[in-house]
């Protein structure tokens, strides 16, 4: 999955770890999945720009190495990194499979008329901006007012106007959308295990996650393009994200399919399975 238009790449796995490439950036961080050993030499892995681990506690070594923020391109795409205390970049590599399908999807629907599309949970934007490029009308809902504006600056390095920014609860937009009669053609979304509102509100993805859908029901059109689920979060297996989506949407097994998630390198390099996602596509009523 790696090419001439993406500067992220899979190095190598094993131990507890990932070592990623980042544009010219190589970074050593944290990976439960990795159970087996890695295939490169520790020297390879000693030779990162910087690394990351939760052993005592979140820290970095080598941060200081690193630009405070630097820019990289995914499929065309392109994404402001910057180091951040949890470890995270602000960008999801693992998604790049299901930025693709959404990208083709969108696209052909435009063809009719410009999609509309809500992206909850929406971190730094990738699932936004890759509607958005195929001419989708997206609304981008995170309850961060930080990350909402790193999403905005992604969308203006690459020239997307038809993005609208929310700062909110999911759960309480989801019931004023529902109230003011607003639909959605898709809805993406990517719950956390655990998150915090604006507002102190608490989000448990095992507690909450079948409310959300349900009140993504209420908003979503008549004759939808989409629902995409994706998780993080150990117990929700492809299985697990299937079942709760035919339930939510009333789905045939034919309309919802589901799968991993996945970090690639270069052929020879293991991919590196990182959350799993479903998602529930009917087909176009006649």
């Amino acid at each position: 999955m790696n090419g001439e238009n993406c500067d992220y790449s899979l190095i190598d796995s094993g131990n507890g770890r990932k070592l990623e490439r980042f544009g010219p950036v190589t970074l050593a961080r944290p990976c439960a999945q990795a159970v087996w050993r890695p295939s490169l030499p520790p020297e390879t892995w000693r030779a990162a720009d910087a690394s990351f681990d939760r052993e005592e506690g979140n820290r970095w070594s080598g941060r200081g190495r690193l630009p405070d923020h630097w820019t990289i391109r995914v499929d065309g795409t392109l994404f402001h990194l910057a180091t951040t205390d949890f470890g995270h970049l602000g960008i999801f590599p693992e998604q790049r499979a299901q930025w693709r399908w959404l990208r083709e999807t969108c696209a052909a629907a435009a063809r009719r008329r410009p999609p509309e599309v809500l992206n909850l949970f929406a971190y730094s934007g990738g699932s936004s901006l890759a509607c958005a490029r195929a001419g989708a009308r997206v609304t981008h809902l995170d309850a961060s007012r930080g990350m909402v504006d790193w999403a905005a600056e992604n969308a203006k390095s690459n020239g997307l106007s038809t993005i609208r920014w929310i700062v909110d609860d999911a759960h309480k937009f989801l019931r004023r959308e529902a109230r003011r009669g607003r639909r959605y053609d898709g809805i993406v979304l990517d719950p956390p295990s655990f998150g915090r509102g604006s507002n102190g509100e608490t989000y448990v993805i095992e507690r909450d996650l079948v409310e959300t859908l349900g009140l993504c029901r209420a908003v979503l059109a008549p004759d939808p393009l989409f629902v995409l689920l994706s998780a993080h979060t150990p117990g929700c297996s492809p299985q697990v994200l299937e079942n709760v989506l035919r339930q939510a949407f009333d789905a045939s097994p034919d309309e919802v399919a589901s799968g991993e998630m996945l970090l690639e390198g270069a052929p020879g390099v293991f991919p590196l399975p990182s959350g799993n996602w479903a998602r529930f596509h009917p087909s176009p009523r006649t």
